[in-house]
């Protein structure tokens, strides 16, 4: 058996090429612990729900603003053309006269009283009338008056193509420098006659406030109908969610008793064959092996040397045997973890590696062993047999210590290995098929709701740490 005691000294993981230990990573109990393992809370799943829903609020929210903004809009455009169409019609043209149209004075004049009196409003803040060649006939900022400027494509169109034509004013055009300290602005324009058949476009610019007000009324009616929707629909979900989080806890529930009932059947099982392979064919080899060493001593006392030579090889065959027979019984069921406790079954462990090359050193910090309860000893040899079985595959003639230490509430069991290690990144992401000793750790140590964690890279060695919450048994 390897030697004991607290003085043992546990070697840190071998540096990494840079200089950097590898790190550790989680098998089980970490963040790699399988989803389906965590634990249900319903407290976290409603607050993913409420969050979802203000995530879609928000959502909707800037999608109603950006849709009522356009709806409303396009609704003032039409409204503007709408009025100016009819000012046009109604006052505009029975007001025109070639005299305006040739830029008299008194006829501007004459124009300027029915356009402050009856077209200008708190709404219509600009009123032009443009000749087709750019010149401004007529606004009622006097300054205009007379000047040219060069009309866009829009307005060209307009004249051409009688119609009326409204859009948000573009204010950093020349002939709206004095409009520019307005905030926004939609113009409205379209062509007008004088009664000698000389065409002038007619137009007037009006407050983008009605815009704002529509939008705000198209997104207090949008909000709305969306939070009664959103409403409905929470209270909707919550009940089926409800239902389905007490079916999923039904399930995990069930399940975690199956699987508490499979390792009970596995351990039962497991003692059962011990008992059947010790009190039979065990005991039956024993008596074969005494029968055929007798019957070696007899062919040997008869002075048959060749018979007796056989027999004797046939003996030891079996005297083989029945020594292979034993190692797997204690690995199957070891009597010493129930009846000697676990400190001597970490010491047989130690002992079956060290026949297969490995050197092994164990570290049992003093009373520690004998204070765990029964489940979490058998958590320690299971994981202790397996990290053993790895190494001695892996790793032969690997020096290796195992260490087992109370502290902080905390039970810590370490196997660390001087082998050749393994890149265990690329192992837990895509292990092998056919190679489960890795993946049997961890769904071991989840069972028992314990935490492994392991270090390893080519060539710096493998150390596995298991870590569990400190119970009296």
């Amino acid at each position: 058996m390897a030697p004991t005691g607290p003085s043992a000294e546990i070697p840190a993981p071998a540096p990494t090429a840079a200089g950097i230990p590898p790190a550790w990573i989680a098998v089980s109990g970490g963040t790699r612990a399988p989803a389906d393992l965590a634990p249900l809370n319903l407290r976290r799943l409603v607050w993913r729900l409420v969050l979802g829903a203000l995530g879609v609020l928000v959502l909707v929210g800037v999608g109603s603003v950006v849709a009522a903004s356009q709806l409303a809009e396009r609704e003032a455009v039409n409204d503007a053309a709408g009025i100016a169409d009819v000012l046009a019609e109604a006052v505009v043209q029975p007001a025109l006269d070639e005299a305006l149209a040739a830029g008299d004075p008194a006829a501007v004049a004459a124009f300027d009283e029915i356009a402050r009196s009856r077209i200008l409003s708190p709404s219509i803040v600009r009123v032009k009338l443009w000749s087709p060649q750019g010149r401004v006939v007529y606004a009622d900022e006097p300054q205009l008056i007379g000047q040219t400027f060069p009309l866009d494509e829009d307005q060209v169109q307009a004249l051409r193509d009688p119609t009326v034509r409204a859009e948000v004013s573009d204010l950093s055009r020349s002939e709206n420098v004095f409009e520019r300290g307005s905030d926004k602005l939609m113009e409205v324009y379209r062509p007008v006659w004088t009664p000698g058949g000389t065409q002038m476009l007619f137009e007037i610019y009006t407050t983008y406030e009605p815009v704002r007000e529509r939008a705000a009324q198209l997104w207090r009616g949008l909000t709305g109908v969306m939070l009664t929707s959103l409403l409905v629909l929470f209270v909707l979900t919550v009940p089926i969610l409800w239902r389905v989080f007490d079916r999923l806890r039904d399930v995990q529930q069930q399940r975690e008793a199956l699987l508490v009932r499979a390792v009970d059947a596995s351990a039962e099982e497991r003692r059962r064959i011990a008992a059947s392979l010790h009190d039979g064919p065990v005991q039956d080899l024993v008596g074969t092996s005494f029968a055929v060493a007798g019957a070696a001593a007899r062919a040997e006392a008869l002075g048959d040397g060749s018979l007796a030579q056989d027999l004797g090889r046939a003996a030891a065959a079996v005297r083989s045997s029945i020594g292979s027979l034993r190692s797997l019984l204690v690995d199957i069921y070891p009597p010493s973890l129930s009846t000697a406790g676990l400190a001597a079954a970490l010491g047989d462990l130690a002992a079956q590696a060290g026949s297969r090359g490995l050197r092994v050193e164990l570290d049992l910090a003093d009373g520690v062993p004998e204070s765990l309860p029964e489940d979490q000893q058998r958590l320690v040899h299971r994981v202790t047999q397996e990290c053993l079985r790895n190494a001695a595959r892996h790793a032969p003639s690997a020096a290796v210590t195992v260490s087992l230490h109370a502290a902080d509430g905390a039970v810590t069991l370490e196997v660390v290995d001087d082998g050749p290690g393994f890149d265990a990144a690329a192992v837990l992401a895509e292990p092998k098929a056919g190679h489960f000793g890795v993946r049997v750790l961890g769904d071991l140590v989840a069972a028992d709701g314990a935490r492994l964690d392991l270090a390893a890279a080519p060539g710096q060695g493998t150390r596995w740490r298991l870590t569990m919450p400190r119970r009296t048994s």
